[in-house]
């Protein structure tokens, strides 16, 4: 059996991690997102699929095109970010899976052509690696503000234009201000969210 990561390792990325909506000043290094990426790359996905798509927005005119798509009460928080993320699905991930799937990248891609599987598909797993992002970013002491909230078609007018990416949510990313948190909301207990079968 494998040993467990330490209890403070699983209260810095799940029970004591908070979603921010104020951050402090303190910019986000192209070295740690490419760090970040490398560790979400990792997770899985159904037939290595990997159909999320990432779009770094740092710049003063990004973040202002961005947050001129979101509702009124996200602008603040994209702009204040030093780094927000927009994970896309992308419909063409069947493309890549010769890179992704060689042994059985024709069989696959020959399931996925059917649009509403392909569809389903990117969006389960897109979402799954923007899980995955939100994970690996804590796990590198970064803070999170992943939301929902904009205008998904003018974003991927604007982040995802002449392609098949589908905007699912983004997610601010740097070192959040604690003044910024609201209260903790409660979450259900394992009898009100499962059971066995």
């Amino acid at each position: 059996m494998r040993n467990a990561v330490s209890s403070e390792a699983l209260d810095q990325i799940f029970r004591t991690a908070r979603t921010y909506n104020g951050w402090s000043d303190t910019p986000v290094d192209e070295g740690i997102v490419r760090d970040l990426y490398d560790l979400l790359r990792w997770g899985p996905t159904s037939a290595n699929s990997c159909p999320a798509r990432f779009v770094w927005v740092r710049s003063s005119e990004g973040k202002a095109q961005l947050a001129g798509l979101a509702a009124e009460k996200n602008r603040p928080k994209i702009l204040e970010a030093p780094l927000t993320v927009i994970i896309g699905n992308d419909l063409d991930f069947p493309d890549r899976l010769p890179k992704l799937l060689p042994h059985n990248a024709e069989a696959a891609q020959k399931v996925f052509a059917q649009p509403s599987l392909a569809e389903v598909t990117a969006m389960r797993n897109g979402s799954l690696q923007g899980a995955y992002l939100i994970i690996a970013a804590r796990a590198l002491g970064l803070d999170c503000g992943p939301m929902s909230g904009f205008d998904n078609a003018g974003v991927d007018q604007t982040f995802f234009a002449g392609t098949r990416i589908q905007s699912n949510f983004i997610c601010c990313l740097g070192h959040g201000r604690p003044d910024s948190l609201f209260p903790r909301n409660p979450r259900l207990t394992f009898e009100e969210a499962g059971r066995f079968a």
